[in-house]
């Protein structure tokens, strides 16, 4: 399923038929096994971690509501939504060097630790400096720790099977993201902003350290290249389609997670149907995909439906129906981009470059709803988001002519 990444184009080697193994080749992955053990780990580390930062778009909607922070405006909320993303990301080089040193329950567990950690700071918090620091930076360093080691692991375990495999583990962050935006606008409602950030860090400790013992890897067998970043690779036409793809579609993803439940409110709903909003739109997120024509497909489609569907969207209705397919294609990136990438670049390099794709998408993470914020008009009622609508889904479109681009030429390698 590799390319050369630093030579010209070469035809992919196919899946079914390979030479008999020398005594220093990777083994193949066994399609099954206890990597299926690790796919159901998976699911619940992407439910209780990307699961979680998904529902931050219900405190999005709270606390300037609520205005519990008199020194904050809307764009301090956006930018801690932001970090979520933007420090799970940039930790990714010492989540592999500490992977690489201690093997990969190391840093998972630094950052089974934290997260919960940092929920119970959140809910100590009395200054808006404090979020950015608990909720802000503290959670997305934990995700970061927790989910950079295990998503190697996947592809390690399936070659044949891999796109299913990973769309079962994507299909956690949606499940995950769609039972924690109902539960936490029910304990918002119900026991208060502070029990509610600390039920949440009692839950998500005891998942993900439950799913972490169960994860293994085969580092041993395959034994991944040692480097952090392996920069050659930019010399790989195809390295320089994905992450284009990957640094444009994140604009869009951003835009659409946090700023669908707040638009809710634009056009008259309450808090409550915000939430409902934020759910599906993680509920749809549990679907799976295929790999670089499909993920194209999706990635195209859910621009499409920004223009024909978000847009227009003034009624409760169409916006939920809206919400519920886009979620079904939303989180194309984080379903496909471990098997798109171990496609590219085979599984020996896969730590290294997912440590540069994760490090391309940091900027895009940080300022996308901080652009969707600005390109706001408050003024225009329902309307208020008309041009952050635009600037969503001409993300996806670009992005999926990246992804295409990508097809096209996979096809032409493998033709010659």
């Amino acid at each position: 399923m590799s390319l050369n990444p630093t030579c010209a184009p070469t035809p992919p080697p196919l899946e079914h038929t390979s030479p008999p193994l020398s005594p220093n080749a990777t083994p193949p992955p066994p399609d099954g096994g206890y990597g299926w053990i690790c796919v159901i780990s998976q699911f619940f580390i992407n439910g209780f971690t990307w699961g979680v930062v998904a529902s931050y778009s219900v405190y999005l909607a709270y606390y300037p509501s609520h205005n519990l922070f008199p020194d904050s405006s809307p764009l301090d909320f956006a930018f801690i939504g932001g970090f979520n993303f933007a420090f799970a990301l940039l930790i990714a080089p010492i989540a592999t060097l500490l992977t690489k040193l201690y093997g990969v329950r190391t840093p998972m567990l630094l950052g089974i630790i934290l997260l919960p950690s940092s929920f119970i700071g959140a809910s100590f918090a009395t200054k808006i400096w404090h979020l950015y620091l608990a909720q802000g930076m503290g959670i997305g360093v934990a995700v970061g720790l927790i989910y950079i080691p295990a998503t190697a692991i996947i592809p390690q375990w399936f070659l044949k099977k891999r796109s299913l495999a990973s769309g079962i583990c994507s299909a956690g962050s949606g499940i995950g993201g769609h039972i924690i935006c109902f539960a936490t606008e029910a304990m918002l409602q119900n026991v208060g902003l502070v029990w509610s950030l600390r039920i949440t860090a009692a839950v998500v400790f005891v998942v993900n350290l439950v799913a972490t013992l169960l994860m293994r890897s085969r580092d041993e067998e395959i034994r991944p290249n040692e480097r952090m970043f392996n920069f050659r690779l930019w010399r790989s036409y195809e390295v320089r389609l994905l992450l284009g793809w990957s640094f444009v579609l994140m604009f869009g993803y951003i835009v659409l997670m946090f700023s669908l439940s707040d638009y809710a409110i634009a056009i008259g709903r309450s808090n409550s149907d915000s939430a409902v909003v934020a759910a599906v739109l993680n509920l749809g997120a549990a679907d799976r995909y295929g790999r670089v024509e499909i993920a194209g497909t999706l990635t195209f489609v859910c621009g499409v439906l920004v223009f024909v569907m978000w847009v227009p969207a003034t009624t409760f209705s169409v916006l939920v129906t809206f919400a519920f397919l886009s979620g079904a294609i939303l989180g194309v990136f984080w379903a496909t981009i471990a098997p798109l990438a171990a496609d590219v670049v085979g599984l020996k390099e896969l730590p290294a470059f997912l440590s540069i794709i994760w490090l391309s998408v940091v900027l895009p993470t940080v300022f996308a709803e901080a652009i969707a914020l600005k390109l706001r008009r408050p003024g225009l009622g329902a309307r208020s988001y008309l041009h952050a609508q635009v600037f969503t889904g001409l993300s996806y479109i670009l992005a999926s002519f990246l992804l295409f681009e990508l097809g096209r030429f996979r096809r032409n390698a493998v033709s010659h």
